[in-house]
């Protein structure tokens, strides 16, 4: 019936349900040029201990607005993950990588301690 399917996970950090979205070529793109694979990503989410930050950038505006935040992986990798979230549930990844000193500057003045 569907030509695709979109992987379902249970955010043991938050407690919630979460469909993961990656296309085809973001998920290449990972994989190939940021060597960053979907289980890290989720593992990003899992591990936050900060919170989101929107991108309001003229050039990165978008409808719904663009969302990311920087974590470890369960290996201790730090990612910065970049998503778009249309529902709920739903969060379509951009892209994912390792983030600079610049953007870690950023993330740490601009955010917050997620309270447990």
């Amino acid at each position: 019936m569907f030509d695709f399917v979109f992987p379902l996970y249970y955010n043991i950090a938050t407690g919630d349900l979460m469909i993961l979205h990656l296309s085809d070529s973001v998920e290449q793109k990972l994989r190939e040029v940021h060597k960053v694979d979907q289980l890290e990503i989720l593992e990003c989410f899992g591990n936050q201990t900060r919170t989101v930050l929107v991108d309001d950038r003229e050039e990165h505006k978008s409808n719904p607005r663009t969302k990311w935040f920087i974590s470890e992986t369960d290996s201790g990798r730090r990612l910065k993950i970049v998503f778009i979230q249309p529902t709920i549930f739903d969060f379509v990844i951009r892209t994912a990588y390792e983030p600079d000193e610049y953007e870690e500057q950023i993330y740490r003045r601009r955010s917050r301690g997620l309270t447990p």
